[in-house]
């Protein structure tokens, strides 16, 4: 008889996620069990009853996913349940906290193929800031920007000492180098878009971030993304359904594009979806974080322009 997939969602927050729970059974999982309140020190005793409890033919089809929403403690699980892991006794490891490395992964791709087709840059010239950047995407982002070359600044927009102290603890952590800044009124935005290439605006939804009258200030913008889907739309001007769209409101800047959140939450679904499905084809254990999918959503992108 053969074995069932089995996904374990292990989440240290009160509640596991229903949009992943859809889409691990969209893509094909047969069993979710949900964790919730889960302590990293129990994440290698969690692991080892996953992976002894099947044969190494079910262990295939066994797999593990970490939520939450703190980007540093996701990646501490996940090499928590590495270091777990014992030959032939290995599972594939998913972590994607509040969904911030798949739609961090596809906002970046978004932008790389606006900036080439557009402009025919790449983002390892560009200088980019990230409003809304403290947060789970935002921070994400930055990472995954700054790693590809990108100069990043990830904004705050209550405190410059959050959003320095973010930027230096990640940038100790994964080799980056992020730059913190503080955007609390018209002025300190007018003064970030001026000189950016790139801006991003993963604020929270249903908040405006970035209006006409700063966006008319920028004189270098290329590319402004938004992924808040909620009106009223973090950057205005820029509608959810914008694929490199004319950036209207930044009329000093020649060729400004909007891209807008359907669009990237179009690629994120599609990555998440195909992450998901490699954990049950791989015959090797996959471990999946930022940097993995990011790779993933590139060669999806460049997939999809040569097909």
């Amino acid at each position: 008889m053969a074995k069932r997939s089995i996904l374990h969602m292990l989440d240290p927050m009160p509640n596991n996620s229903p949009f992943d729970i859809n889409m691990a059974l969209d893509a094909g999982f047969d069993v979710l069990i949900p964790y919730s309140n889960v302590k990293l020190d129990s994440i290698y005793g969690l692991t080892q009853d996953a992976i002894f409890s099947r044969s190494p033919s079910g262990v295939k089809r066994t797999g593990l996913f970490i939520g939450g929403r703190d980007l540093g403690l996701a990646m501490d699980m996940l090499n928590a349940s590495k270091q777990a892991m014992v030959k032939p006794f290995e599972v594939s490891v998913f972590a994607d906290p509040s969904g911030a490395f798949t739609t961090a992964a596809a906002l970046v791709t978004c932008a790389e193929k606006a900036l080439k087709e557009k402009h025919q840059q790449k983002i390892k010239d560009c200088s980019l800031v990230i409003f809304g950047g403290t947060g789970p995407v935002g921070i994400a982002t930055g990472i995954i920007a700054s790693l590809a070359g990108a100069d990043v600044t990830l904004t705050d927009h209550l405190s410059i000492d959050t959003a320095q102290e973010v930027a230096k603890a990640y940038n100790r952590r994964f080799n980056c180098t992020l730059k913190g800044a503080l955007a609390n009124s018209e002025a300190d935005k007018i003064r970030l878009v001026a000189t950016a290439d790139i801006v991003f605006c993963t604020a929270k939804a249903g908040i405006q971030i970035l209006s006409a009258g700063v966006l008319k200030e920028a004189r270098h913008l290329k590319v402004a993304a938004d992924v808040n889907a909620v009106p009223p739309f973090g950057i205005e001007g820029v509608k959810n359904n914008d694929n490199a769209a004319p950036l209207i409101h930044a009329e000093n800047s020649e060729g400004a594009v909007g891209i807008g959140a359907l669009m990237i939450g179009d690629v994120k679904f599609q990555l998440q979806h195909e992450l998901l499905k490699a954990m049950l084809g791989s015959k090797q254990p996959l471990f999946i974080d930022f940097r993995y999918a990011f790779e993933k959503a590139r060669a999806m992108e460049f997939d999809s322009r040569t097909n």
